[in-house]
């Protein structure tokens, strides 16, 4: 029997395993390949829900956290606002670490305007670092929120955010000793990523769907490359994709030529991926821009399926992130 590789379940596998369930009547947007949050139809209006771990990196661990769970609430154009954490912790830890992943968490949720209101914590021997696995809840008094299955033909996709940023942040803290020979300037960039220019999506995501957006999407295990390629299949679209086009974080860059990873298959939270129609786009790209995020027009959704680059060549999710593979 062959043993399952790190990182995200193969897709094939996780198709499989949900098609299996059973749907409660009140749930309108359940588990399914590129939906990061699940939404409950409730009386009052519609109650978003993620939930992730943090398990590559031990670095600014609340805040990551934090942020990773903010941005899949926020993906469906609602505000993240309540958020729970199971923490576990090795036998070697110290309270003045659980204090640091506190005090990251703390200015993660203060970023965001969102609030701990529970969950759990244990020290033990079933890991060997600490372990965050997090969860968010957001509420759309009006019930409307924006799926990642939303995109059009005729569409048009817009990233916002450069990448891979979270990617670049965990390889310079997590590889350090093999970026020796990397400009320190890069390194301390990549380093301080998670901050700078930040892996939250919170805000270009709300303000994108309240210009109309389609469709919503954070890549983020398996880079750019998975979130086209979970967006495409969502959507049951064709998206036709400008390579050249994408807006990238350069510190990210250097780091990924430096241990030989693709950038398009590392971790990309920072970034997003949003569909306009074409009426749209204009307004939508100069409202994220004047926050102070960067844009550019990806491609644009046509009738057909997958993701494929203009020269033709697919566009798919990797089996393993970049991350996952080189740390292993």
């Amino acid at each position: 029997m062959t043993h399952l590789p790190t990182g995200k379940l193969p897709s094939a596998l996780l198709e499989e395993l949900l098609s299996g369930l059973t749907e409660a009547p009140e749930v309108r947007l359940g588990p399914a390949i590129g939906e990061d949050a699940c939404v409950i139809d409730v009386p009052a209006g519609a109650l978003v829900v993620a939930a992730d771990p943090i398990t590559l990196t031990s670095a600014e661990l609340g805040g990551h956290a934090v942020l990773i769970n903010a941005n899949d609430v926020a993906a469906t154009g609602v505000r993240p606002r309540w958020f729970l954490a199971t923490l576990l912790l090795p036998p070697d830890a110290t309270a003045d670490s659980v204090r640091e992943i506190f005090a990251s968490m703390q200015r993660a949720l203060a970023e965001c305007d969102a609030y701990l209101v529970g969950g759990h914590t244990e020290v033990t021997s079933a890991v060997r670092q600490p372990v965050i696995a997090g969860q968010m809840l957001g509420f759309a008094e009006d019930g409307r929120i924006v799926p990642t299955g939303g995109v059009r033909p005729g569409d048009v996709l817009v990233q916002a955010g450069a990448a891979p940023v979270e990617g670049a942040a965990v390889f310079a803290s997590e590889a350090a000793e093999r970026l020796a020979g990397l400009d320190d300037t890069i390194v301390a960039a990549a380093r301080a990523a998670v901050s700078d220019p930040g892996i939250s999506i919170v805000e270009p995501a709300l303000i994108a769907a309240t210009h109309g957006a389609t469709a919503l999407h954070d890549p983020t295990e398996g880079g750019l490359a998975a979130g086209l390629d979970e967006l495409a299949r969502a959507s049951g679209v064709k998206l036709a994709i400008d390579r050249d086009a994408v807006e990238w974080f350069e510190p990210g860059l250097a780091i990924c030529r430096a241990l030989g990873a693709d950038p398009w298959r590392t971790l990309a939270s920072g970034a997003l991926l949003a569909a306009f129609a074409p009426e749209a786009v204009d307004a939508a790209r100069a409202a994220i821009e004047s926050q102070g995020t960067p844009t550019c027009v990806l491609g644009h959704a046509l009738d057909g399926a997958g993701a494929f680059a203009l020269d033709g060549e697919a566009i798919l999710a990797p089996a393993r992130d970049e991350v996952a593979r080189l740390l292993d």
